[in-house]
């Protein structure tokens, strides 16, 4: 039987977990008799824990909120993930950088000297940083309340402030920026609106029942409109597809949302899309390699149309 102090920990994060808990099925996941689980629930009490016994054929016991916050308690695995969570959050950008820094120093100090060594150990680096676009967190918090009770949402956009009367329903991250993801009541459309610049107005408007966003997948129609399409077909709106005399293992160092196919040595087939015809051309041409254009045709035209471009140019710096 595990020591007493690290079975309670055990017995609070289950019940953390879920709301309702049979008193038979903690004791077997913690491998101990329902008179112990008894005990251990009293234990927790006294230490501030509302943890109220529950009703019916089975019996058990439920954690509610309290009023005042009991000592805080983690086992490894939770913070090892809370730290290396506030340490992205901190690295990331999206506005709440400071933040997330003030809060792991917070938790850091509360924590037993065991746990603080081996987050100490942990360093994340974000590779990639967002553009810096800080946003109060009074309005993430304004957002995230009308997303949750599903209220019409009124608010100014941008620098000229432009009126906006909106569905609210998801609050995104993308790139280090937060979005909200809402349908527009004006437009009838779904849109994406950056949250560092929106300027909420209050109060909040009726409430709304809510919309299935096309495809169900949240993450996929938001990222599939930043790439140029209506979000229903989740792809470019424009795709094409050429050989390149070049090896599929050097071009598909480039091509992130490309498919990238071998057809021989020093040859590959490229399936690749964009958000114009024009667009995809010039993000074929960056390749230093011969290209036979497969299709459509509209891509043989904006090929046409860059290289008279090109060649423009180069006639005019010459005269």
């Amino acid at each position: 039987m595990p020591k007493t102090s690290a079975r309670l920990l055990a017995l609070l994060s289950l019940l953390q977990a879920r709301r309702d808990w049979p008193a038979a099925l903690l004791a077997e996941r913690l491998d101990i008799s329902p008179r112990t689980v008894r005990r251990d629930v009293d234990r927790l009490r006294e230490l501030g824990y509302p943890i109220r016994a529950t009703k019916g054929p089975d019996g058990g016991y439920r954690l509610d909120a309290g009023t005042q916050l009991p000592p805080l308690l983690f086992d490894d695995d939770q913070a090892v993930a809370l730290a290396v969570a506030l340490q992205h959050a901190a690295s990331a950008g999206g506005g709440i950088g400071e933040a997330s820094t003030r809060a792991l120093t917070t938790v850091r100090q509360v924590m037993p000297a065991r746990l603080r060594r081996r987050i100490d150990t942990l360093r994340v680096t974000v590779a990639e940083r967002a553009p810096d676009s800080p946003v109060d967190s009074g309005v993430l918090v304004a957002l995230s309340a009308a997303v949750h009770a599903r209220e019409v949402l009124r608010f100014g956009y941008g620098p000229a402030d432009a009126p906006r009367r909106v569905e609210p329903h998801h609050l995104v991250t993308r790139g280090g920026r937060w979005y909200l993801l809402a349908w527009d009541l004006d437009r009838g459309d779904w849109r994406t609106f950056r949250a560092d610049r929106i300027a909420p107005r209050i109060p909040t408007g009726p409430r709304f029942p809510p919309r299935d966003v096309p495809g169900g997948d949240v993450a996929a129609f938001v990222a599939a409109r930043f790439s140029g399409s209506d979000g229903t077909s989740f792809g470019w709106p424009c795709a094409g597809e050429v050989i390149l005399s070049l090896p599929a293992a050097e071009v598909s160092r480039f091509t992130r949302d490309g498919v990238v196919e071998e057809l021989g040595p020093g040859r590959c087939r490229l399936v690749l899309g964009s958000w114009s015809w024009t667009g995809l051309a010039a993000a074929i041409g960056r390749f230093d390699a011969d290209i036979e254009v497969v299709g459509p045709p509209e891509l043989e035209a904006a090929f046409a149309r860059l290289a008279r471009r090109y060649a423009a140019a180069v006639s005019v710096h010459k005269g």
